[in-house]
Order: structure tokens, then C-alpha cells, then sequence
């Protein structure tokens, strides 16, 4: 769903302070597919988020972004099950998720691709994928086809050992692990990380391609700019606390925002 087909219906709430610009601080949905309230969060005793609120709606395509340390990877992870999660509540499809672990979400209709170890290497590309149905008794054929006919480059090379492939391709490929199983919400991590300049583009567009195909995505992203030109909508984090949501393009043409987060 680009952003200007952000839909504005549904029931919102919320404690953001009014301005001119952007909105500080969240706004909460009640009809989310995944709503994260209060979330603190972190790794053993060192404590990353604190009071993170967070949605995406059915087939929205929502963007963090903010300075580097600011707790965007931890959020991922965190509704992946992959974090110490001290306190709030994550729900998803309307089940409280909060104490699931990643073995069981991934039953959920919940697909995470991490930024970095995201495939087998020593697997081709053909077993990547029936590793991203290893839950299902029999590998779904029409779901590999669906990959190939997503990333074409990927049925010429179903025989190559993945981790012999460029940066690009191994990015497709583990995006189309995580597609296997079809999932309502696509968790991206940095998905352009390590990329040639002239492939960004090209990797953002076919991100596009699977929200515009009925998957909702949650991106973390480095290239905040071109992420917030194409999503829903946005969140900025600061030191692992909420300090704007709005749409991509409110965000885009906030002053204060461009200036402190994006370069000016």
C-alpha cells in the first residue's frame, strides 16, 4: 500500500502532542494486526526499549527510522520473540504474543527476515526454500513457484550453493524463504544494508511489489528517506523511546525531523 493510498478509517486513539509538523510521540489503532503497547525490552539485563507503542494494520507498510543505537533492530526482534521482553504487551492477529518464542510464531503467519545470517550458504537455492516450509509436511510447489516468478533470478540459479551469490541475491532469496509460508506481516531488517547503490532501488521496488500483493510489511531501513517516500506510514525512535509517528510523507516534510534524522 503506497503512501498515497495510506487509508485513514478505523478507530484511532492516541497521546500525541499537536504541532504543525509531525506528530510527536503515537498514535495507537484498535483494528491492528500487530499492536505493540508499552514494550520495554532488551538483551539479558541491558534494557534497549522503553514504553514502545507500535502498529500495522492488514496490509499497511509501515517504516522505523531513527539514529543508530536507537532500539529499531530491537523492536524486530522483540516481536519475533528474540529479546528479553521486561514489560507491555505485543498482540498479533488479536492473540497476545508477548511470552511466544520464534519456534511458535512463525505458526502465527509471521515472516522476519534478520539483516545478517539470513540464509544457508552452503544450501542452494532451491533447499533455502523448502527450508522456509520445513514446518509444512510437504513443500508447497506452488509457494516456490510464486518465489520464482517474484525473483526471477533466483529459478536460474536454483541449483548454485546460496552463499556463492552477490548481496542482492542472497537478499531476494531470504526474503522469498520468509514468503514461503505466506505470511500476513513481512518483518524486514535493514533490507537494502550492504547493497550496490544501482540495486536499492530495484530492492525497494520489489518490497513495494509484495505489499502491493496483500503483505503487510514492517521495515527497518537505513536509507530512511526512501523509506519513508514509499511506506504508510513511520516511526522514529530515539534512545528506544517513541519520538514521532505519522505518515511517510508527513515525516518526509517535517522540518525539525529532516533536520535531526535525515540529513537535512
Amino acid at each position: 500500500m503506497s503512501a498515497t493510498e495510506t487509508e485513514t478509517d478505523g478507530d484511532r486513539t492516541g497521546d500525541s502532542e499537536a504541532s504543525d509538523g509531525a506528530n510527536r510521540g503515537t498514535n495507537t489503532w484498535e483494528d491492528s494486526l500487530l499492536a505493540v503497547r508499552d514494550l520495554d525490552a532488551g538483551y539479558g539485563d541491558l534494557q534497549i526499549l522503553t514504553g514502545v507503542d507500535l502498529d500495522v494494520r492488514n496490509g499497511e507498510y509501515v517504516t522505523i527510522v531513527g539514529p543508530n543505537g536507537a532500539g529499531k533492530s530491537t523492536v524486530m526482534k522483540s516481536v519475533f520473540g528474540l529479546t528479553n521482553r521486561m514489560g507491555g504487551t505485543i498482540e498479533y492477529g488479536g492473540a497476545d504474543i508477548t511470552d511466544t518464542q520464534p519456534e511458535e510464531i512463525i505458526y502465527e503467519g509471521l515472516g522476519y527476515v534478520p539483516q545478517n545470517h539470513n540464509i544457508f550458504g552452503s544450501l542452494s537455492v532451491q533447499e533455502n526454500l523448502e527450508m522456509g516450509a520445513y514446518i509444512l509436511d510437504e513443500v508447497p510447489e506452488e509457494s516456490i513457484e510464486a518465489v520464482y516468478d517474484r525473483f526471477p533470478i533466483l529459478r536460474e540459479r536454483r541449483d548454485q550453493e546460496a552463499g556463492t551469490m552477490s548481496g542482492g541475491q542472497r537478499q531476494m532469496l531470504a526474503m522469498g524463504r520468509a514468503l514461503m509460508l505466506d505470511p500476513d506481516l513481512l518483518l524486514l531488517d535493514e533490507p537494502s544494508a550492504g547493497l550496490a547503490p544501482d540495486l536499492v532501488d530495484d530492492m525497494f521496488d520489489r518490497i513495494d511489489g509484495i505489499n502491493d500483493d496483500g503483505t503487510a510489511v514492517l521495515m527497518v531501513e537505513q536509507n530512511a528517506k526512501e523509506a519513508l517516500r514509499r511506506c504508510d506510514r513511520g516511526y522514529v525512535l530515539v534512545d528506544g523511546k517513541n519520538r514521532y509517528e505519522d505518515t511517510g510523507r508527513a515525516l518526509l516534510e517535517d522540518d525539525q525531523v529532516r533536520q535531526d534524522f535525515l540529513g537535512g
